[in-house]
């Protein structure tokens, strides 16, 4: 089973995403902010790590999991309300892989994520 790390602000996000996730066959961890993702990512760095760009220190977060031994073996998603050129290579700069589109639902994470559950 993969583990996929949701970091958002909102817990309202985190709560939706958990429940659609896990039901894909995700191991589903929530943080409400970068510091507890982070902390989060010492003891145990996730598989696929979501992160919201309006988080305070989510750019950091993100760079701070690439600089990690095997931190180059997360799967980096930003999450965006609109698609922005300017923050989706701000985004990538960072060291995310993809990006995902808010608010979600069970479709889009489907789409998003079906084929990482498969895999796993």
């Amino acid at each position: 089973m993969q583990r996929l790390l949701i970091a958002d602000d909102s817990s309202v996000i985190r709560k939706v995403g958990k429940r659609i996730l896990n039901g894909l066959g995700f191991l589903v961890a929530e943080a409400g902010s970068a510091d507890e993702a982070s902390r989060l990512c010492d003891f145990r760095l996730p598989d696929v790590l979501v992160v919201d760009s309006s988080l305070e220190g989510a750019l950091d977060l993100i760079a701070g999991v690439r600089a990690r031994e095997r931190g180059a073996d997360v799967r980096i998603y930003f999450c965006l309300v609109k698609a922005d050129l300017k923050h989706m290579m701000v985004g990538k700069r960072a060291g995310a892989d993809d990006f995902l589109l808010k608010p979600f639902d069970r479709a889009s994470l489907e789409q998003a994520f079906g084929h990482l559950a498969a895999a796993a």
